[in-house]
């Protein structure tokens, strides 16, 4: 059968055929496909990922803004005016009705695009034989008949027919609903159909690896497979809202409903003062649109958007919106040591035997000599050295044909076998039983049948590997371990910890009860550049950092000692000590403590727990399967994106692309400034809103006449919610937000300061307006030069205060003036604009405008420029 009938009509029962038949139907063998092969493959058949659901079409979502109910009513209030012979303010509504949709159709599209994006910043890779070698890939370029190799917290990127389990289990629950995971074998099942839970020799793409390790061939990708068949049930229908976007709806409609109350008291003010009532009809109705922020959730949404876009480009892939906003609250971060903090690149620096050897080179080269009191040795006559190495090589997972694949721990004991001249066994033997490597039992297993018999090999924590062993390779052989032996290891043990060196025993024997310990590596996985700089700076702002590790004390406080954390009256408390306390006890001490050692990923659930019960916003970092619990309950769970399983990056709110701690702070950085241009471009409509309304309300109440026609408001609302607005959603991060202390999350975004400030900036657009207004009614000016010098002025208000909102605290000149281009274009074109509306004769007459002279134009532009000169007075005293 071909590849492309055995796809389409057979994948979905390749339970029933046994493994050859698959190989042979899908032309692969155990090897893989070749490079070429599996090009034309994916040339043929397409990327192997889900149809996403088509959103609405732009042409359906432009058309339904008009359906706003206010909307309705000024194309309505427009009918109305031609109706009535007033045609110019017809043609000038309808005209800015279409302004005004069309800038939230743009702002609404360019939301769900960047929320898309953001779908799409996730990658998953996995493990592929192709051509005999083992290699890591993207998900998307899997093909049928390649052959996946599947370990503990791996996602399963296709539909595979297995024809390796080891100990295999398999969290189908997104599929199947089943809690417990299901046990895997590679028998067929030709017993008729079976349904898809009772599959056993399958793995369905989209599930978890929850135990043990195996191999199969990809049998179906993308829509084929068992999740593409049933993929509706993964479409969220609706986007969930963050928690900073319900407030921000909720006080909207709060804005909204006292909008609407005080502008129905306006018209009916000017109705009873002998307006007539289609203007004020008109007038309320653009007020209104001006008024309700209708577009502030989707601004807010964009910036949100902006800001993850802009954390992804520096490696931290937020998979939540809400992550954002909580990274700026985060007053702990609890990290693990390998591979964040370090650079998880380990080299064995010291084995020990009955001797102290030293091993040079670095990395995964197999480059590198062994050293015996400062002379170099040839590894091939120590025979304690050759079966400590050949085990560290056999009892491994790890690769490096084509770099490291697998953990670095192994691939730095795999480099050191290699640097003594072994030669990798692996694949010349039968593995015979396997234990993989769990954080409870600290150990791992492999056995392979050998020309001697039956072999068993383990490595791990020192105390649990000599808890194995009944004997130790000395220097006339095989010997009993005794006591002092045990005591002298265990010293050697703690002398390489405190070189801040990861230790790991060796052990191999004829039976798993019968072993012989060989001895210790003692390897070194250095500090990552920038860590300590990063860590410093979290700690200046009111961060505490904690460090949590399987490691010895003394390696421990060694490596947070080097990164400068762990002070004189340092706290260090022991894993074991965390069983013993109860949870009070834990919780009164936690967010004192520097360092968690000898800890296994449960520990970190109860130490979340404890610390949130003391109020702390805490960012947990994981990596594997039993990280999982520990990243969902933390307020901000980190996975690692290089050496984290797909369990952890599934559960995680973010994902740390290079596996660094400065990337933790960087991303805390980059949600204070979000949250910092959110509050910002809140800042500017509601000035605006508040200074529209009160400059009508008190030319009404005065019975005047109104210093704004309908259309001008609108024009207003097109700035309020147009570039200049949206430009401060796009601030360049401030260099000295990270120093403010972390956020309270109880704490409103409208607090008192910010209202102080509203304030201030609304009463002098107010005070300004309407002074110039006054002085040209007192002139006997014309009525359109009137509205002109009031309507200008208005708008050149909101230039010089979007200048004042791009820091509540900074003075404009202090970020630079030209430090975020994006204000400067837009107020630059929009100040054109407003330029067009005065002097082009067609704008003119919509707009019910006139030229200003240049003493004009100086005069509204002294005038208006008090909002922003008072605002840096403000600064500067407040600064003081």
């Amino acid at each position: 059968m071909s590849l492309h009938r055995y796809q389409s009509a057979k994948s979905e029962q390749a339970y029933k055929f046994e493994a050859d038949e698959v190989f042979a139907a899908l032309e692969t063998t155990g090897s893989g496909l070749t490079s070429s092969e599996a090009l034309t493959r994916f040339n043929d058949l397409g990327a192997n990922r889900l149809t996403e659901s088509r959103g609405e079409s732009p042409v359906l979502l432009f058309l339904k803004k008009f359906a706003d109910p206010l909307i309705l009513l000024l194309l309505a209030s427009a009918a109305v005016s031609v109706f009535i012979d007033q045609v110019d303010d017809a043609i000038g509504i309808s005209v800015a009705v279409v302004l005004v949709v069309t800038l939230g159709f743009t702002q609404e599209y360019r939301s769900e695009k960047s929320v898309a994006e953001l779908k799409r910043l996730t990658k998953y890779t996995c493990h592929v034989i192709r051509e005999g070698v083992v290699s890591e890939i993207a998900s998307e370029e899997l093909v049928p008949g390649d052959i996946v190799l599947l370990n503990v917290g791996g996602r399963v990127p296709a539909d595979l027919r297995l024809f390796e389990a080891a100990g295999l289990q398999i969290d189908e629950s997104t599929l199947t609903g089943e809690s417990e995971p299901s046990g895997k074998k590679t028998a067929a099942l030709s017993s008729g159909d079976v349904i898809l839970a009772e599959q056993s020799n399958m793995a369905f793409m989209g599930t978890i690896v929850s135990s043990g390790k195996g191999r199969g061939i990809v049998v179906a990708t993308g829509d084929n497979t068992g999740l593409g068949r049933i993929s509706s049930i993964l479409q969220d229908a609706d986007r969930v809202k963050t928690p900073l976007q319900k407030k921000l709806d909720q006080l909207g409609k709060q804005i909204s409903f006292a909008a609407l109350l005080v502008i129905a008291m306006i018209s009916a003010v000017g109705v009873a003062g002998g307006k007539p009532v289609l203007e004020m009809f008109m007038v309320g109705v653009s007020l209104a649109v001006a008024a309700i922020p209708e577009g502030l959730p989707i601004v807010v949404t964009i910036t949100l958007a902006i800001g993850v876009t802009r954390m992804a480009k520096n490696n931290a892939i937020v998979r939540r919106l809400p992550a954002v906003e909580t990274l700026g609250s985060t007053t702990i971060i609890c990290t693990d040591k390998t591979g964040t903090l370090t650079q998880n690149e380990m080299t064995v620096r010291k084995i020990y035997t009955t001797e102290l050897f030293d091993v040079t080179g670095l990395g995964y080269t197999g480059a590198g000599e062994f050293q015996l009191e400062g002379s170099v040795i040839t590894a091939q006559n120590d025979t304690g050295l050759l079966a400590l190495l050949r085990c560290a090589s056999l009892c491994n997972t790890a690769s490096l044909n084509n770099g490291l694949v697998g953990q670095p721990t192994e691939g730095a004991l795999l480099a050191a076998a290699y640097k003594a001249g072994l030669s990798d066994e692996r694949a010349s033997l039968e593995r015979i039983d396997e234990t993989p490597f769990d954080s409870e039992r600290k150990w791992m297993m492999m056995a392979y049948n050998t020309a001697s018999g039956s072999e068993y090999f383990f490595k791990g924590a020192v105390e649990r590997v000599l808890d194995k062993c009944t004997y130790f390779y000395g220097e006339n052989g095989v010997q009993p371990l005794t006591w002092a032996r045990k005591k002298e290891i265990l010293m050697v043990s703690r002398g390489l910890a405190d070189e801040a060196l990861r230790v790991i025993a060796l052990a191999s024997g004829p039976s798993q009860d019968e072993q012989i310990f060989l001895g210790i590596a003692g390897m070194i996985d250095p500090p990552r550049k920038g860590v300590e700089e990063a860590i410093k700076m979290a700690r200046d702002s009111g961060v505490h950092i904690a460090m949590i590790t399987g490691d010895a004390r003394e390696t421990a406080i060694a490596v947070t000692k080097e990164l400068g954390f762990y002070p004189s009256e340092g706290v260090a408390v022991s894993g074991a000590e965390l069983d013993a306390m109860t949870k009070s006890e834990l919780s009164e001490i936690a967010g004192n403590v520097d360092v968690f050692y000898r800890t296994s990923p449960e520990h970190k659930l109860k130490i979340v727990r404890a610390l949130q019960s003391r109020g702390h916003v805490v960012a947990m970092t994981g990596d594997g399967v039993n990280d999982a619990p520990a990243l969902k309950a933390a307020d901000i769970g980190v996975a690692m994106g290089r050496s984290g399983t797909d369990v952890a990056r599934e559960t995680a709110e973010m994902i740390l692309v290079d596996d660094n701690f400065a990337t933790i702070v960087s991303a805390i950085e980059e949600g204070k400034s979000i949250y910092n241009n959110i509050k910002n471009f809140l800042r500017f409509e509601l000035t605006t809103s508040v200074a529209a309304i009160s400059v009508i309300a008190f030319s009404t109440l005065l019975g005047l006449p109104l210093p704004l026609n309908p259309i001008q408001i609108l024009w207003i609302n097109i700035i309020m919610d147009g570039p200049p607005a949206q430009s401060l959603g796009v601030e360049p991060l401030d260099p000295d937000i990270i120093s403010r202390r972390p956020r309270d999350q109880k704490e409103a975004i409208v607090n008192r300061r910010m209202i102080s400030n509203i304030a201030l900036g609304a009463v002098i657009m107010i005070v300004g307006t309407l002074a110039v207004f006054f002085h040209e009614l007192s002139l006997n000016s014309a009525p359109e030069r009137v509205v002109t010098m009031a309507f200008t002025v208005f708008v050149m208000f909101q230039m010089f205060n979007a200048l004042n909102c791009r820091s509540e605290e900074k003075s404009v000149f202090k970020l630079g003036l030209f430090s975020n281009r994006y204000v400067i274009l837009a107020i630059g074109a929009s100040i054109a604009l407003q330029l067009a509306v005065i002097y082009l004769p067609l704008l003119q007459k919509m707009f019910g405008t006139t030229p200003l002279t240049l003493g004009d134009l100086a005069l509204v532009t002294l005038v208006s420029s008090t909002v922003f000169i008072a605002d840096e007075i403000r600064k500067k005293v407040s600064s003081r």
